[in-house]
């Protein structure tokens, strides 16, 4: 579980420049979810997700992360932040930018390497997440630079995952990849979710939340304003925060108009809506 215990952030304090970006945030994200993180640039998304491992610390309140605490407050704070950074890793948005090494296996066996695995098992667990995320053992020599941008992501993603972390952070993993390299990276983080890896990220593609999350959480202004799941979101709030409804929502929503009885909590996307009209009729 993530919790965050009245959290606020400010950027250059007592500075000309100080803004609060994270303003009393209380939130608990449950253990096996698939959260996603939305609301308009400069919510405070991308602050929220650096508080997870400490990369940026609370300026007030805390946030604990099973037995991990990041905190100000040296008292109650996690002495030790590189375990939990293990725990539970980040992909920042165009994270293929990170890569440096002379090989794509040497990349992504970076993580485990620094974290005191020696040098043949890293290349193991390296080879199984590159396998994970799809890349075929031939791309295993070549220098990251040579490939595709949606290869390099993959790559990236890989890194992460060679940490085997327990809790998934994703920050926009689908921008500026075409629809094809997107859907499969979404099956990607789906796949894991169901074997026991919390998912969390953030997006701005309403279409992602409505069929892959099982949680949703709206920020504005530094406050979590909603936490719901998806259905709840957009098929039953008239007004979803200026938030744009997915397409599937908007025919879910005329089927109702038009009498269809339907479980909005069992439709997530087409092919659930297919069953939810094949059971239920009109």
């Amino acid at each position: 579980m993530i919790k965050f215990d009245h959290v606020f952030f400010t950027y250059s304090p007592n500075s000309p420049l100080e803004y609060e970006a994270l303003n009393d945030v209380s939130l608990e994200i449950k253990e096996g979810s698939f959260t996603c993180i939305v609301g308009k640039t400069g919510c405070g998304k991308s602050t929220l997700i650096q508080q997870m491992n400490g990369l940026l610390v609370p300026t007030k309140g805390k946030v604990i992360i099973d037995d991990f605490v990041v905190s100000k407050n040296r008292k109650e704070r996690t002495k030790k932040l590189q375990p939990l950074r293990k725990h539970i890793g980040i992909v920042f948005q165009f994270s293929e930018y990170q890569l440096f090494e002379e090989t794509v296996e040497d990349d992504v066996a970076f993580g485990p390497t620094n974290f005191g695995v020696e040098k043949e098992k890293s290349l193991k667990i390296a080879h199984e997440a590159l396998k994970q995320v799809g890349i075929d053992e031939s791309y295993y020599k070549k220098s990251p630079f040579e490939l595709s941008g949606g290869e390099k992501r993959r790559v990236s993603i890989a890194g992460i995952l060679a940490l085997k972390p327990s809790i998934l952070v994703l920050d926009e993993p689908t921008a500026g990849l075409d629809p094809v390299g997107a859907e499969s990276t979404l099956k990607l983080f789906q796949e894991l979710n169901k074997n026991g890896t919390t998912i969390v990220l953030v997006t701005h593609d309403m279409n992602i939340v409505f069929e892959y999350a099982s949680d949703v959480v709206v920020m504005d202004d530094g406050k979590v304003v909603e936490h719901t799941s998806p259905s709840q979101l957009f098929l039953e709030n008239v007004e979803p925060y200026s938030l744009e409804t997915p397409q599937l929502a908007k025919v879910v929503r005329k089927l109702i108009d038009k009498g269809y009885k339907l479980d909005l909590s069992k439709i997530h996307n087409l092919e659930t809506l297919i069953g939810e009209l094949k059971g239920e009729g009109k």
